[in-house]
């Protein structure tokens, strides 16, 4: 197939995308029969272009390196917003990477449905439409004959959801919990080798793991947005982001840490969720003290691991970046590729 690409957001991950499909250009088309144009990018922050031909991505990539606005490229229309961008650009697919907002899901949502709604594949890695409106907008996606592809807002390039798609097709899964935030992963780590947790987060902060406002990591809530994801897109249930019991890890002390220890156990960060009896689903996200058997106790450092509970081959776990430039951009990839074996 040949794609015609518009990025709306054109941050660190749509960069590291453009960077993976730059150096793999050829070993894509000869591979996979992939190829592809990029023709428009609209980013709040750094202005838009759209070049119906294809635009030279290494003009581009040097332009947003250098600090400058997208308005310098040569040639091109330079006037339009996101949404003129998805409708009157010649794209056929969408590359949706703008910023997320869990509790509304916009705008995203909104540049989600119009290109759905006019028959434009979509690939994202944005979390908040997919908490808030997993099952509308890929039944959408089907009645237009479209796809919507957001493999990368679990563990970023690593697959958790295809491997319950495809590679665990055949099985029930009746649950899961996962370490779904490497930033909380990386401080219980050093808290384990005897930092603070103050010191453990400012050096989380120094590394980019964390953000300055570390709020989103330390009291679970990006945690939580993947428990709901994974509840509703894997276990075929309907749940908010409200009916997710939370607790982050800005309660845990050094005592706690050396304690576990003492145990035979580690701290970690644990996003679940299980199918009760009468059919409902039970999830949380959690400080458990697990046992250093458990395959997640072993998972340090800033790296994400989720473990399936199927019927068939009991506890399946995936350990794997959940984060960066490049490893999300491989996400988006992941999505296109699928779309391409469809095509």
């Amino acid at each position: 197939m040949h794609f015609k690409l518009a990025f709306i957001g054109f941050g660190t991950v749509g960069q590291g995308l453009t960077e993976i499909l730059l150096e793999k250009k050829d070993m894509l088309a000869e591979q996979y029969d992939f190829n592809y144009i990029i023709v428009a990018i609209s980013d709040i922050m750094k202005g838009s272009v759209y070049e119906k031909y294809g635009l030279d991505m290494y003009k581009i990539l040097d332009l947003v390196k250098n600090g400058k606005k997208l308005d310098e490229y040569p040639t091109g229309i330079k006037d339009l917003d996101s949404l003129a961008t998805i409708k009157k650009s010649n794209a056929d697919t969408i590359v949706e990477v703008t910023y997320t907002d869990i509790k509304t899901g916009e705008p995203a949502i909104t540049y989600i449905k119009t290109a759905l709604g006019a028959g434009k594949n979509v690939v994202s890695t944005n979390k908040g439409p997919v908490v808030k409106q997993a099952v509308e907008l890929l039944k959408m996606a089907e009645s237009n004959n479209a796809h919507y592809g957001f493999e990368g807002v679990v563990l970023a390039g690593t697959p958790a959801l295809n491997l319950a798609r495809f590679s665990l097709a055949g099985n029930k899964i009746n649950g899961f919990k996962g370490i779904l935030n490497g930033t909380t992963n990386y401080i219980l780590t050093r808290m384990e080798e005897g930092m603070s947790y103050d010191n453990a987060l400012k050096k989380a902060q120094v590394l980019g793991y964390a953000e300055a406002d570390p709020t989103g990591d330390v009291e679970g809530l990006d945690a939580l947005g993947k428990v709901v994801i994974l509840s509703n897109v894997v276990l075929g249930k309907n749940i908010g982001w409200k009916d997710v019991e939370r607790k982050g890890i800005t309660e845990i002390t050094k005592d706690e840490i050396v304690k576990a220890k003492a145990e035979g156990k580690r701290w970690k960060l644990i996003g679940s969720a299980e199918i009760q009896s009468d059919g409902s689903v039970k999830a949380k996200v959690w400080p458990e003290k697990l046992p250093l058997s458990d395959p997640l106790a072993s998972v340090n450092e800033a790296i994400n691991a989720l473990t399936y509970h199927t019927d068939e081959l009991g506890p399946i776990t995936i350990v794997g970046p959940g984060a960066g430039r490049r490893e999300t951009g491989f996400s988006l990839l992941i999505d296109l590729l699928e779309i391409n074996r469809k095509s």
